[in-house]
């Protein structure tokens, strides 16, 4: 999830515009009128040595100014955004306009990166996930073309590629699912009762969660059926403020595994036709909201959601 800016007070921009503005037209009018009531008391030479002060002392207070508020946050976030996201965030900005759109920038560099590494993970991931399938129609079609098969062993290769087909199919519908997750959806919110109303959950309170139906109803739908496909009997959503709490009653997950449960194509159920996406798309549609879900230490299997 992108960083979130820090604000601190700092005056609007369409102040310190202004300030600006009307410094440039008033100091050469206050400048005039002090030379002309100053100039006979303390002489012309005085007086105009004491207008030039002061407008050296208000140039270098605007030029502070412009610099603190508005030349530095622009730099800051040239080079953040230049860097694609590989430095370091700045922690705030100068003005109001300045920190949302310095907001925006690195949520949307958060977006591209995070695309980016799907793409990547997918790259790496489904040559290996599909030339299992692949092999296994190769092998069964050099052996229906022997002439002299058997009937049943021909049944059987058919059967293997039937089965194979539909695990390349499994796999790139769930690779469909998850590019849709990155997909941009409006911000929105949901009752968490209504969409657990289907789901045999306990649900110790019950509140607002900040997430679109849909979104929800995916997430739960998952997670549910993660913890039912790995024996748990008991699923709680505990909902407290900003975090919601999913966990069950199950085996929980190994010491070895709990590194790997959200990347694209692990699953410990690939013999009943698992796909190893459910919790990569619950994780991208979640971080597409603003969202984000970890996994924590606890008996069975115990994710955080964080809003």
């Amino acid at each position: 999830m992108p960083r979130r800016v820090i604000r601190k007070w700092r005056p609007p921009l369409a102040f310190v515009l202004g300030g600006t503005l009307a410094a440039v037209f008033f100091l050469p009018i206050i400048g005039i009128a002090y030379f002309r009531v100053a100039g006979g008391i303390l002489g012309w030479a005085e007086t105009s040595w004491m207008i030039a002060w002061m407008a050296f002392v208000a140039t270098a207070v605007l030029g502070y100014l412009l610099w603190r508020l508005v030349l530095q946050p622009v730099r800051a976030l040239t080079t953040y955004a230049q860097s694609e996201g590989e430095a370091e965030v700045p922690e705030h900005f100068g003005t109001p306009e300045f920190s949302d759109l310095g907001q925006a920038v690195i949520g949307m560099t958060s977006t591209l990166r995070g695309r980016e590494a799907v793409l990547r993970s997918y790259a790496d991931h489904v040559t290996h996930e599909l030339k299992s399938p692949l092999t296994v129609i190769r092998g069964a079609a050099e052996l229906l073309d022997d002439p002299g098969l058997p009937d049943a062993d021909r049944a059987t290769m058919l059967g293997n590629i039937g089965e194979a087909v539909g695990r390349m199919e499994a796999l790139l519908d769930s690779q469909r699912a998850l590019a849709r997750a990155q997909e941009p959806m409006p911000p929105g919110e949901c009752m968490l009762s209504e969409v657990l109303a289907d789901h045999d959950v306990v649900l110790p309170r019950d509140g607002t969660v900040p997430l679109p139906q849909e979104v929800m109803d995916l997430v739960a739908t998952h997670l549910i059926g993660n913890a039912r496909a790995h024996g748990a009997s008991a699923v709680t959503f505990d909902l407290q403020g900003d975090w919601l709490r999913v966990s069950d009653d199950g085996p929980g997950i190994s010491e070895g595994n709990r590194d790997r449960v959200f990347d694209p194509f692990f699953t410990t159920r690939r013999e009943d036709g698992g796909t190893g996406m459910g919790l990569p798309i619950v994780r991208r549609m979640l971080q597409a909201q603003g969202a984000e879900i970890v996994l924590r230490d606890g008996a069975g299997a115990v994710f955080e959601i964080r809003f």
